[in-house]
């Protein structure tokens, strides 16, 4: 029991350290932050503990996803498809239109209609083939295809979402699926969601077609409005040239006279695809639409091959950042609406925060003189430790940029009632070998031998119950199981360690003949 190796000892004392140094940015002002955060290196204590939407304020948008439109695009290209299919075989028909979700082809010859279903369903694995009559055949997506549409939707629209905030610099965002086709994010801090609402609800597509005349001259192609000249629409090929995710890179930039600009990179088959354009259609006008708008329509001065080429139009500096970002997180595979907004005010956050602050505060002060009143200067040392526990939880949370919720805060004050179980069990067991007869030093070993098991069977038990809120909840139950865990571990190395060291420290110095505990 005497015996803590000299490295013990010092991993000890480490960690102590670590939880005082990188608990103290939390305690300082704002502009000391400021000062730690410019000044210091990464790994030194700088960053503090980032509050949750219900703490700091923010806000709270709850998007639609236009799922009915992306099921009508894959019933299009079906069609599609079956045109290019049906040509190629050369089988008739004299009707092929979409229903909805569904496609119905009617077959001019009835001998073909074998032919025809057997290529329906080697086109694609995810359609069910279904004749009404011998040469009418309704295609449409299986339950099981429309639900892995739908879920790929949501997916790669969350992706998108959460690539298009992060390029912001807002911390710790929340954003989760919800429901069947609604998507939630979260933006603690940000007081106006006006600029973050538009740059997320904007589909970005981008492509680049061919300039074939006006609304007055050509014919065909698609007629799309012009954002640089007020009311004017250009007519354009309908077929791009390129597509948007053929871009590697963009940024914000300016050109020779000072202007605004967005250079953009593009992969390899970019490349070759822009370079064979620029070669045969040098001093010919190209438009780059967004979203069905033509953003800039410049002339192709040279041929250009080099993978590189900057979008000029009448945009600020802001436009420039905005649309920039928009290019690299890529274009959203659905159109979403904003059909809940609120935000919370600060006024929220700093109730919840004092109110929270006082709670820890009772509760570790009350905690302080029971364990003082009850076991004297062991008590001391159990206080000692509770108070190196709830530094260590501060600074693990720090660490991480873990988002510090009120259900947080709740599992914060939880921990500090049962950082002192494990003090407890070992103190009443040498009280319980001193009754016995037994020595100090046997009645001290005895103690924190064999109240390890009981201590271990209690944490190990709460811990699992943490993973699992933490597995199956979402939001606030996530908050409180971060916070929960982590002061299951942080509490276990200080009533264990923290403590053993201190009375070991103590008894070897003191050779007591009895405990004042």
């Amino acid at each position: 029991m005497l015996q803590i190796s000299r490295f013990k000892t010092i991993l000890i004392l480490i960690v102590c350290a670590f939880g005082v140094l990188y608990t103290l940015p939390n305690l300082v002002g704002q502009n000391v932050q400021s000062w730690l955060q410019n000044n210091l290196p990464s790994f030194a204590p700088q960053k503090t503990i980032n509050l949750g939407l219900d703490l700091q304020g923010g806000a709270h948008l709850l998007f639609s996803v236009d799922i009915d439109t992306v099921l009508k695009e894959q019933a299009d290209n079906l069609v599609a498809n079956i045109r290019n299919e049906f040509r190629e075989n050369q089988i008739s028909y004299k009707g092929l239109e979409r229903k909805e979700n569904a496609v119905r082809v009617t077959l001019i010859n009835e001998q073909d209609g074998e032919q025809a279903r057997r290529l329906l369903r080697q086109m694609d694995q995810r359609v069910e083939v279904i004749s009404e009559q011998s040469v009418i055949i309704s295609v449409k997506f299986s339950e099981s295809a429309l639900s892995e549409i739908v879920n790929q939707t949501i997916s790669q629209s969350i992706e998108v979402v959460r690539r298009r905030v992060d390029e912001t610099g807002t911390r710790e965002p929340v954003i989760q699926r919800q429901g069947d086709d609604r998507i939630l994010v979260q933006l603690p801090g940000l007081k106006d969601p006006t600029r973050i609402k538009e740059l997320i609800g904007k589909t970005a597509k981008l492509t680049f077609h061919l300039v074939i005349g006006d609304e007055t001259t050509g014919r065909g192609g698609l007629l799309l409005p012009s954002s640089e000249i007020q009311g004017a629409r250009i007519r354009v090929e309908r077929r791009p040239t390129l597509t948007g995710d053929m871009l590697t890179n963009a940024a914000p930039s300016f050109n020779q006279v000072g202007q605004p600009v967005v250079t953009f990179s593009l992969d390899s088959l970019g490349t070759r695809r822009f370079c064979k354009l620029t070669k045969e259609h040098t001093n010919e006008p190209f438009a780059i639409v967004l979203d069905r708008v033509i953003i800039s329509a410049p002339n192709i001065n040279e041929p250009i091959c080099g993978g590189s080429a900057q979008i000029s139009g009448s945009f600020t500096v802001q436009e420039t950042s905005d649309l920039a970002l928009l290019l690299r997180a890529g274009a959203l595979p659905a159109d979403l609406e904003v059909i809940e907004e609120r935000t919370v005010g600060p006024s929220l956050g700093a109730d919840s925060v004092e109110a929270g602050r006082i709670a820890s505060i009772v509760g570790l002060f009350l905690v302080l003189v029971f364990m003082g009143v009850s076991y004297g200067l062991f008590g001391l040392f159990a206080n000692v430790a509770l108070i190196v526990n709830v530094a260590l939880i501060i600074a693990l949370l720090s660490s991480l940029q873990a988002t510090l919720t009120l259900p947080g805060i709740a599992g914060i004050v939880l921990t500090v009632g049962m950082a002192v179980d494990a003090n407890v069990l070992i103190f009443e067991r040498i009280r319980e070998e001193l009754a016995a007869g037994r020595s100090v030093i046997n009645a001290v070993d005895a103690g924190y031998s064999r109240a390890m098991t009981t201590i271990i069977d209690s944490n190990l038990t709460t811990l699992i119950a943490a993973i699992i809120l933490y597995a199956l909840g979402t939001g606030p139950i996530k908050g409180f199981a971060v916070t929960l865990g982590l002061g299951i571990a942080t509490s276990f190395f200080s009533a264990i360690m923290v403590t053993r060291l201190m009375v070991v420290t103590w008894l070897r110095a003191k050779r007591p003949s009895s405990l004042p505990i």
